[in-house]
């Protein structure tokens, strides 16, 4: 059964519905402004599992407004000033998505994800095992499953509709997608953002092995960063004390959903598999522990 504080699906009679993510419900406001609502759905290889995460959104929310806050000198983000009372201002409607809805600027996104590999793991260790490189970038023989990199990586892939999967491509692909000056704003941007954050999290006992940012642009093609930041839905993070080199280490994102996963018999399409309580409310912890380190002094 649900718990009471699980959000699956919005519903907002205040406002117009503009499109369901993954994850995420987003509404209209008006032509400059639109509202983010971040459920406690769940995708795993690229499908929408049936059962949500408890408290999970709440916690993505807070984890990204962190960090839009902490790297706000490094690149503005698409947060506005407008309080959620303003934009729905019943009690009752509001009481669903408290803490877990964001006014945000509506800006022109970009079509890739830019992705930032620290570490040698997931699909990065495949490749690297077959080819010696990871997206094409050629890497130093001899590293080891979850090794740090000598230098972080920035491994853009373009962006997949709901149930479509995400496909690697070049810098020079992003170059021809968007433009040489954008394409090397976000590069520049994506590995100072994840460095930085890096460092901070280390310091917290988080190793954030990699991540994946997005990005919009307003109308006057000034750089934004969007929809969520190194959270454990668009990072993978280890704990600090339980890393090793030469194994996968245990995580705080929804990896241990995916390993579960893994022993299934299921072909990895929809419709995917209902989650026993003990497995989602365990991920749900983990989302929480990670909250607590990242956020809490």
């Amino acid at each position: 059964m649900t718990a009471p504080e699980a959000l699956y699906q919005s519903t907002l009679s205040s406002l117009k519905l503009r499109a369901r993510g993954k994850v995420r419900d987003i509404y209209d406001i008006d032509d400059q402004h639109m509202l983010i609502v971040t459920t406690d759905r769940l995708s795993a290889f690229d499908v929408i599992l049936p059962d949500p995460i408890p408290g999970k959104g709440r916690v993505l929310t807070n984890v990204s407004n962190f960090w839009f806050e902490k790297m706000k000198q490094v690149i503005p983000n698409h947060l506005s000033d407008i309080p959620l009372e303003q934009v729905v201002p019943d009690a009752a409607e509001r009481a669903q998505i408290e803490g877990r809805a964001i006014v945000v600027k509506l800006l022109k996104p970009l079509p890739v994800e830019a992705i930032v590999r620290g570490y040698l793991i997931g699909s990065g260790w495949k490749d690297y095992q077959k080819s010696g490189a990871v997206c094409g970038i050629k890497l130093p023989e001899g590293l080891q499953q979850a090794q740090q990199l000598p230098e972080p990586i920035y491994t853009p892939s373009t962006k997949a509709e709901v149930g479509d999967h995400d496909e690697n491509v070049s810098f020079e692909r992003t170059v021809e997608l968007m433009g040489r000056d954008l394409a090397e704003k976000v590069r520049d941007a994506s590995l100072k953002l994840y460095k930085e954050a890096a460092a901070y999290a280390k310091e917290r006992g988080i190793i954030i092995a990699d991540t994946k940012f997005e990005f919009g642009v307003d109308d006057n093609g000034v750089l934004y960063l969007i929809d969520e930041a190194l959270t454990p839905d668009s990072s993978r993070f280890w704990p600090v004390d339980q890393y090793q080199v030469g194994i996968s280490p245990p995580s705080f994102d929804k990896q241990y959903v995916r390993d579960y996963l893994e022993t299934l018999d299921w072909d990895k399409t929809a419709p995917g598999p209902h989650l026993p309580a003990e497995v989602a409310g365990y991920c749900a912890a983990k989302y929480r522990e990670a909250e607590v380190r990242l956020t809490q002094d």
